[in-house]
């Protein structure tokens, strides 16, 4: 199992969209388009967890137009490990108190 991370999609872009585009490639357990919390729109990026095929798949995508964009697709990088500090996600300043 590989997780990709789908950065660059154009606003239009839904789950289906990025599942559709990553079959080819091999079997897809997920897919999902990051959207705002508040909103409900895309944040323009999006993960794809293949079976297999992973690797296929970032050569032959990385760089391919969907919908007017070129997407980027990599690996997906681990959340684990320090980051972007407390609980307000690095936000340093302004912000809404907890």
């Amino acid at each position: 199992m590989k997780k990709l991370y789908v950065g660059n999609l154009a606003w239009g872009v839904t789950d289906d969209d990025l599942r559709n585009t990553f079959a080819d490639f091999g079997s897809v357990a997920s897919a999902v388009v990051i959207t705002d919390r508040e909103t409900g729109r895309s944040r323009g990026f999006g993960f794809v967890e293949l079976e297999d095929g992973g690797d296929q798949a970032i050569e032959a995508l990385n760089g391919q137009d969907l919908q007017g964009r070129p997407m980027r697709v990599n690996e997906a990088q681990s959340k684990g490990g320090g980051g972007r500090g407390g609980r307000d996600g690095g936000n340093r300043g302004g912000g809404r108190p907890f």
